[in-house]
């Protein structure tokens, strides 16, 4: 039986995350640092509300076989892109670097098609520098999701981006071949492509919009 730990429990995917994984009798406890809680009660379930731009004052509780981190905020909730930095890139390199110090060899992290290091698009890059970063601690099963437009009906209203959703229906068809990546992805999907990551070998560390599609099939 495994512990498994999530950062992000209240946003689409993870929460749809943590749902699978109470489902899942592999696991027998889920730990939940957040800056808010799910207001969700199970036996499974031990919540940490914490300040996440701190969390390694939490080290010590910090201890599980798995770690996933669905972290990641807009311009429009965080307009302010040192904080949006802090937010983007800090957490989950700090949860990288405590995965290597607790000894937690499998980190799942989700990204961003089009993550970029070298972008001159801020969203783009802070990704691409996150990516780079967090690789740097030789996680022993480190697995970075790279999706698309993720579908889905969020909590917080983001007028752009459910006009872009709907439009994407629309599209999608026409993405074939090597535009295939483009194509949007639904959070479920990307739930099960992370789950069964955890749980067997898979050679690549950064995985596709695409990819990720196949890997859950």
């Amino acid at each position: 039986m495994k512990t498994a730990i999530i950062l992000g429990a209240t946003g689409l995917t993870g929460s749809i995350l943590l749902k699978k994984l109470l489902e899942d009798n592999r696991y027998n406890t889920i730990k939940l640092f957040s800056r808010k809680s799910t207001h969700i009660t199970h036996p499974k379930i031990k919540e940490y509300i914490v300040d996440l731009l701190c969390l390694e004052n939490n080290i010590n509780d910090f201890i599980g076989d798995e770690v996933y981190c669905c972290i990641g905020t807009t311009n429009a909730k965080t307009p302010n892109k040192s904080l949006y930095y802090q937010i983007d890139f800090g957490i989950p390199v700090t949860v990288a670097k405590i995965c290597s110090q607790n000894n937690i060899n499998t980190l799942i992290v989700i990204s961003a098609l089009g993550a970029n290091k070298k972008s001159k698009v801020f969203y783009n890059r802070t990704k691409g520098e996150m990516e780079e970063a967090v690789l740097v601690f030789n996680i022993k099963k480190t697995h970075i999701l790279q999706p698309s437009l993720i579908s889905g009906k969020r909590k917080e209203k983001r007028t752009g981006e459910y006009t872009f959703k709907q439009l994407m229906r629309f599209i999608n068809p026409l993405l074939i071949g090597s535009l295939k990546k483009y194509q949007s992805i639904l959070p479920e999907t990307i739930v099960s492509t992370m789950i069964w990551l955890a749980n067997n070998q898979y050679a690549e560390k950064r995985i596709l919009s695409d990819k990720i599609k196949q890997i859950s099939l």
